[in-house]
């Protein structure tokens, strides 16, 4: 039979079910009616959306020096990278977490290791070099160009760094006695890689990380993000700055130094959603998973790329955080501003009004029934309103957000 559990299409298949699944079920069937059961998602995402103004800045540069852009809707967007705003969010959340909880991506793992070794154990830092380097040798991890480092970066955790000291604490002063093929031979075996494979940070959970060459290594990345673009038409503009030399002898004039810095001033549209389910998997556990979700939330919606943030002070607070539950599939509304806001009276709220529309619209053409829907903003607006309900603080929105995740989940 045809049922929907948790937003989710499933068909029992048999001879007879098969023959039913022909004719497809009129609007006001029972069949279509979501279900009432209460069963723990299958899959579940958290959407983010975003309309955030930025001055004058330099957030994302291109190989040129330039602010990024895309031409969308047939003309040309402001942009910032998806792996921008993903780095500034990751370093947001781990300076509120204990360092063994941080993460850090990064071509001197060995290099970090052996720090550790050295730390824990009292071995010195050219025998701590060598138990680091045999105990990283069996990954199979191919070495860079520079000595101590790796051919490509690294996604970990520094507690799974302190786990593989733990390793070796108790003989590392033995270890460090060997020569080099007996250190080889007495490290090969320990379960290193394993350390890696499990209890991941935060970051790693959420981000995901690829070693092309050990694919035991991947970690499926739980949350996308996508390009942040203006909603509007942007164009490149440039500061031509001058420094003067304060030490100038009274006949000498001139600058001491010309620049030119390539800036634009946009409101965005930014998005990202988080696979809860895929979060649990990483993480291992349904209750961490929920309380990163909510570290994301509010380090996505509070970090700004730091691109030339001395020369602009581009730091702002998002003008409307919109936050969507659904059981089915992620949905980016970048729809809405397919065609470019082109109001000159607030394209903010210009903006705000075409995201909430495109959600309503949505959610009614495709029959959409998020299991939360909320919104925090700067505006009074019915349209908003009728999309996410009643405005919300934004640490109100976070605990909604969190009993929602909570609830769907305690069912075991």
């Amino acid at each position: 039979m045809l049922r929907v559990a948790n937003g989710l299409w499933t068909t029992r298949r048999g001879s007879a079910s098969r023959q039913r699944d022909k004719t497809r079920p009129k609007p006001d069937s029972p069949l279509l009616q979501p279900s009432t059961e209460t069963t723990m998602p299958k899959r579940q995402y958290v959407d983010f959306h975003i309309i955030q103004t930025v001055p004058p800045a330099n957030l994302n540069r291109d190989d040129q020096g330039n602010p990024k852009d895309a031409v969308f809707g047939g003309v040309r967007r402001a942009r910032v990278s998806s792996q921008a705003w993903k780095r500034a969010a990751r370093r947001a959340f781990d300076e509120k977490l204990p360092e063994a909880d941080q993460s850090t991506r990064t071509k001197r793992i060995a290099g970090q290791l052996a720090e550790r070794v050295a730390l824990r154990t009292g071995v010195d830092p050219e025998a701590a070099a060598r138990i680091a380097a045999a105990l990283l040798e069996p990954l199979g991890i191919k070495a860079g160009k520079k000595a101590g480092n790796t051919a490509y970066l690294l996604f970990f955790g520094y507690r799974q760094l302190d786990e593989i000291v733990d390793l070796i604490a108790d003989q590392a002063q033995d270890l460090a006695g060997l020569d080099d093929d007996q250190l080889k031979e007495a490290t090969k075996k320990l379960a290193v890689a394993d350390r890696l494979k499990s209890g991941h940070p935060i970051g790693v959970a959420l981000f995901g990380r690829m070693v092309a060459d050990i694919a035991s290594l991947n970690v499926d990345a739980a949350t996308q993000v996508a390009h942040a673009i203006s909603t509007h038409a942007c164009n490149l503009e440039s500061d031509y700055y001058t420094a003067v030399d304060d030490e100038n002898e009274a006949d000498e004039s001139g600058a001491g130094m010309l620049g030119n810095i390539g800036f634009n001033a946009a409101t965005l549209y930014r998005y990202a959603t988080v696979g809860v389910h895929q979060l649990v998997d990483n993480l291992g556990s349904v209750d961490a998973a929920i309380d990163a979700v909510g570290k994301f939330a509010q380090a996505f919606a509070l970090s700004v790329p730091t691109g030339h943030i001395n020369s602009f002070a581009h730091r702002t607070r998002p003008s409307l955080v919109a936050v969507v539950v659904r059981n089915d599939q992620p949905v980016n509304l970048v729809t809405a501003f397919e065609s470019p806001v082109k109001e000159t009276n607030g394209i903010a709220a210009a903006s705000a009004r075409r995201l909430a529309e495109e959600y309503t619209r949505s959610t009614e053409q495709w029959g959409d029934q998020p299991a939360f829907f909320a919104a925090c903003h700067a505006f009074e607006d019915d349209v908003l309103a009728k999309a996410f309900g009643a405005n919300q603080p934004f640490n109100t929105l976070l605990s909604g957000l969190n009993e929602t995740l909570t609830t769907s989940w305690a069912v075991r």
